[in-house]
């Protein structure tokens, strides 16, 4: 082994450019898969953890005790396939003032509970202590990081007479309740509605756990059961925003793992081939076959190990940020997501090594058979006679001689050529998928800004606890902006939080009057709101309650109801938040007015000066230029951009490795051609050449199938419901530079070997002749 390792290490100092090449390829492949895994992971193992550690309740259930007794309920923790259970709990809804502990109004939740542990939902304490005497409250605190002691000991006034003191504040994984209090207390509120809380047996799907709750509830009366939320709603809303990135970073992912796959494998074994020479040296000094192996597979382990090491550190560097950006907004317990399981870069430090040996494995047993003699002699050049036909008829063309000797090239090594043309075919394939996500999420971008008018954002709720309230009214606030030169549109937005029958978690619902323009491009199926009872949301909202539109709900408010129809989905949109109409709130809360404002200006205007000009008109109205750029997008293009470069920086590595290896198996060729005349810039030409015809080919396949990569990721962003106009990106300019792209790739590649072989001197190469 001493032998071996000193062998080895020789090889690896002399050929550095080739030690070089392979350490870069498997640093950039490792960096690109562990990207992709790292992001896959998050989608879900966080929440899990979290989940389980907390006990969450599988099914949260709302029943009405006018159908259904305490002891009734308490029966069905003891049903077939009830793992655990907790309550009954009784549970009321409370009407909270607008700016209550930041909020912004509607109705709280609230559940007479003794304890926050227990053998479901336990729930953590954040900051204060548990609600256990009368007047007594504790908030669910769903923001990340603590609340502050500041906001202890905040009044609550209850119609009718009670107070609550917010004695402390916690989070529930479960999002069982908005807030808590004692069972004395939840008593005297005289609630109308038990809650219960289940683990089931089975609980992977939304079919077991509506099967599971069927039979723990078999032996209730009809309709004693008003609504249930499962697990799986959380969980998806709590990786709304990544799973938007899940289906182009998956598909990343893979194109990066298939590259990086081909260029190992392309290098790897391009060069235990052309070292056949050196494996026949070796031989002849008395190495055994098994020694060979073992040298070739210990230089090739080494820039491998490095590489791997250095991507490994590179990923998980760009993992935290990648991550916490993609998990923007998340409001579900205390899950974090800004790390990658060390689980990840293991197997990237195991399995990019071992796709190296197993590479290098195949062609290194073939020249573990060779004999001393013909291995020397094989480590020339490619055997004669392969390609010789095509090359021939090449000649016979009026093509340019270093033109058809470049085009006949690849067919002398239809192995190595065939792995590097699959490398520029994904290589295209990511540039295709690459330019179509840009152009369609520039698109996105634009939603709203068509008139190129800048947009004013006005509200009537400063910053801070001392809040100057405007001396003017809704009505007049809205009618002054109007007035102000350079208006275009004003829409007033009220913000309030609502419930929808079957849910026990609020919604946040947007009531919308003004300037109709809104909506015309953000709509994508169906039609805009209208009339009161009619309401739009996202894909995200829609899909997550198992609603489409024409389906109907209950929303209430204040203690009114009223019946409304799901009339558009919209582009996007919260997981958590609806759009209707100023009829809707006239409906649920007559007395409520708008809090914002949304001015669109007239191209041209003064953004800063308009903002100024609100000021002026009222003192507790606070006037800001709305940031016109789309986080989400930027992301995805920032990403988009990232792997592109990435991925074609290691098809640039393949082809440059094939260009290299070509030119040194034939370095006696091209001395006998440059001492017949071959000009070193007809080197070049020839040698750039023979992967030209690979990049154009190249460019060829990928881009039908990067235009279906294209497709698949626009169609299954979750949060965002692309319009067909959005999707259809693809026109002649854009396709004919796609095609350049796969040439591109190519001559990036093949351009400094070319320079070397140019470079090369005529004497010192046919001096063995």
């Amino acid at each position: 082994m001493r032998a071996v390792w000193t062998a080895s290490r020789a090889a690896v100092e002399r050929r550095r450019l080739q030690t070089f090449v392979i350490g870069l390829v498997v640093l950039c492949s490792t960096t690109t898969v562990l990207l992709a895994l790292a992001l896959l992971s998050a989608a879900s193992s966080p929440f899990d953890k979290a989940y389980a550690e907390q006990r969450g309740a599988h099914t949260v259930a709302a029943f009405d005790t006018a159908k259904v007794s305490p002891e009734q309920l308490a029966g069905t923790a003891r049903q077939p396939g009830v793992a655990a259970a907790a309550g009954p709990f009784g549970q009321v809804l409370v009407d909270i003032p607008k700016n209550w502990l930041w909020m912004s109004g509607g109705t709280l939740t609230v559940v007479g509970r003794a304890d926050p542990a227990g053998p479901v939902d336990r729930i953590e304490l954040l900051e204060g202590h548990w609600a256990t005497a009368p007047g007594e409250i504790v908030v669910n605190w769903s923001v990340q990081g603590s609340p502050g002691t500041g906001l202890l000991g905040t009044k609550l006034e209850i119609p009718g007479g009670a107070t609550l003191t917010v004695v402390g504040f916690a989070t529930s994984m479960s999002k069982s309740a908005s807030a808590w209090v004692s069972p004395e207390q939840i008593a005297a509120l005289h609630p109308a509605s038990a809650q219960m809380l289940y683990r089931f047996t089975d609980s992977s799907t939304e079919a077991e756990l509506s099967a599971s709750l069927a039979r723990a509830t078999t032996a209730l009366p009809e309709e004693a059961l008003t609504g249930a939320q499962t697990y799986l709603t959380l969980k998806h809303a709590f990786s709304a925003l990544a799973d938007s990135y899940l289906p182009f970073m998956t598909l990343f992912g893979v194109l990066g793992l298939l590259v990086s796959t081909l260029i190992v494998g392309n290098v790897v074994s391009g060069a235990v081939v052309s070292g056949h020479r050196h494996i026949g040296v070796l031989k002849a000094l008395g190495f055994t076959p098994n020694q060979v192996v073992a040298v070739y597979l210990t230089m090739l382990s080494v820039p491998a190990v490095a590489g791997c090491v250095l991507g490994t550190l590179a990923g998980n560097a760009l993992a935290g940020p990648i991550l916490k950006v993609a998990f923007t907004g998340i409001d579900v317990g205390r899950a974090s997501v800004g790390e990658t399981s060390p689980w990840l870069s293991a197997a990237c430090l195991v399995g990019m090594p071992l796709l190296v040996l197993l590479a290098a494995l195949v062609p290194a047993l073939r020249a573990h058979r060779l004999p001393a003699a013909r291995a020397i002699s094989a480590g020339a050049a490619p055997r004669t006679g392969r390609g010789l036909r095509i090359q021939r008829m090449l000649g016979a063309t009026r093509l340019p001689r270093p033109v058809s000797l470049g085009l006949g090239q690849p067919f002398a090594r239809p192995a190595r050529t065939l792995l590097t043309l699959a490398a520029i075919v994904l290589g295209v394939t990511t540039v295709t998928l690459s330019t179509g996500l840009t152009s369609t999420l520039l698109a996105y971008g634009e939603v709203g800004k068509e008139d190129a008018g800048a947009r004013i954002h006005v509200t009537t709720e400063g910053p801070g606890p001392d809040r100057t309230p405007p001396r003017l009214s809704d009505v007049q606030i809205e009618e002054r902006l109007r007035s102000l030169p350079g208006t275009e549109g004003v829409r007033a937005r009220a913000l309030s939080q609502a419930n929808m029958t079957g849910q026990p978690q609020p919604v946040f619902a947007d009531f919308y009057r003004g300037d109709d323009s809104v909506y015309e491009h953000t709509v994508v199926k169906g039609r805009a709101p209208a009339a009161a009872g009619e309401i739009a949301a996202g894909p995200a909202f829609l899909t997550q309650r198992g609603l489409k539109v024409g389906d109907r709900v209950t929303l209430e408010l204040s203690g009114r109801k009223i019946t409304a129809t799901v009339v558009g989905q919209l582009i996007e949109g919260d997981a958590r938040a609806l759009e209707a109409t100023w009829q809707t709130l006239a409906r649920l809360a007559p007395d409520a007015h708008a809090t914002e404002y949304t001015v669109r200006l007239a191209p041209g205007s003064d953004a800063h000066a308009y903002a100024d000009a609100v000021t002026a008109l009222d003192p507790g109205l606070h006037a800001s230029v709305m940031d016109s750029a789309n986080a989400g997008a930027a992301t995805v293009i920032s990403f988009s951009a990232v792997f592109t470069v990435l991925l074609t920086l290691v098809a640039s590595l393949g082809v440059f490795n094939t260009v290299l290896l070509n030119t040194r198996e034939r370095r006696r060729d091209l001395g006998m051609l440059k001492s017949i005349g071959m000009t070193p810039r007809q080197v070049i030409v020839m040698t750039v050449t023979s992967v030209a015809g690979l990049g154009a080919l190249g460019g060829l396949l990928g881009i039908p199938l990067g235009i279906v990569a294209h497709r698949l990721v626009v169609d299954h962003v979750g949060v965002v419901d692309f319009p067909e106009y959005m999707k259809d990106v693809w026109h002649a300019p854009q396709l004919a530079a796609m095609l350049l792209a796969g040439v591109t790739i190519a001559v990036l590649g093949a351009l400094l070997p070319a320079r070397s072989a140019a470079r090369t001197p005529i004497a010192p190469v046919l001096h063995t002749e």
